[in-house]
């Protein structure tokens, strides 16, 4: 990569690099993936988002290759013995949170046809594409992914803040945050 071609600084180690590399940023349109990200994205709260990279593929194990509906039917015997799960990040809330919204991305679903149709009103339909050249002029939260929050939040989700649904947003592809910088800005803007 050349100088002015330089990806996004934000990713440096080689599972956060692969990660940004092939998927932040590229719009998605299947509610598993949807719900997987939701779930990654509440589960960061706090914590770093390469935490959760390498913890990535035993939540796919423990929640049922993100099957939405088998999640909402986890029974408490279920969600106790995730809790205790060592390859999860052990925070009650969280673990609770992903069984009582893969519930109501069911409601969604059933309301919208799918979560996919629901959440892209959010942004008109159509990815936002971003020109910023620094990170530090990348928001942590817009009035879209606060409209976004509030309604969610209003039809029972749970670790769906404002700044949670902002970078959910960025890595489903429904704004393109990579720097003009990276070569990923316009291979993703391509995708629109």
């Amino acid at each position: 990569m050349s100088v002015e071609h330089q990806r996004c600084p934000w990713p440096t180690r080689p599972l956060d690099i692969a990660y940004h590399d092939v998927e932040w940023g590229v719009p998605v349109h299947d509610d598993h993936v949807r719900f997987e990200f939701l779930t990654l994205e509440g589960a960061q709260a706090g914590l770093s988002w390469s935490t959760v990279l390498a913890r990535r593929e035993h939540y796919r194990r423990a929640f049922a290759d993100w099957d939405i509906e088998r999640v909402a039917h986890f029974t408490p015997r279920i969600i106790e013995r995730l809790v205790v799960d060592e390859g999860l990040i052990r925070h009650r809330g969280k673990i609770e949170s992903t069984v009582s919204n893969a519930k109501a991305m069911l409601r969604v679903q059933h309301e919208f046809g799918s979560f996919d149709t629901y959440v892209w009103r959010f942004v008109g339909g159509t990815p936002r594409v971003n020109h910023f050249e620094s990170m530090k002029h990348v928001p942590a939260r817009t009035a879209q992914s606060e409209a976004m929050s509030t309604d969610l939040l209003a039809r029972g989700f749970k670790f769906v803040g404002a700044t949670i649904c902002y970078a959910y947003m960025q890595a489903t592809g429904m704004v393109n945050d990579h720097l003009v910088s990276c070569p990923r800005h316009h291979e993703c803007a391509e995708l629109t």
